[in-house]
């Protein structure tokens, strides 16, 4: 998981400073006055999703598994300390009869 958070923040960096590069020497433009960072950041944004929707695909896919492992761990975890709470929640019951 943390593999593809970094990949993803790599390729959002990369497009960034290509799109800067883009803008300081004009060939895309700049945004009116002081909303040329913004642009940027949102083109950035847009470019640099798209590229690792393509391009990140067996890292998402290898980090939904581990998610998913971990949340069945989890599940199965929470289940067995339930069962866990419905035998001694029992066992006081009959202890009380």
């Amino acid at each position: 998981m943390l593999r593809y958070t970094a990949m993803r923040a790599g390729l959002f960096v990369a497009s960034f400073v290509v799109i800067w590069a883009l803008v300081y020497v004009r060939i895309l433009p700049a945004g009116l006055g002081s909303s040329n960072l913004l642009w940027v950041l949102l083109l950035a944004l847009v470019i640099s999703g798209v590229l690792s929707y393509v391009l990140l695909r067996n890292a998402r896919e290898s980090a939904s598994v581990q998610i998913s492992e971990r949340v069945d761990r989890t599940r199965r975890a929470f289940d067995a300390k339930a069962g866990d709470e419905d035998a001694a929640d029992d066992a006081v019951r009959t202890a009380q009869s």
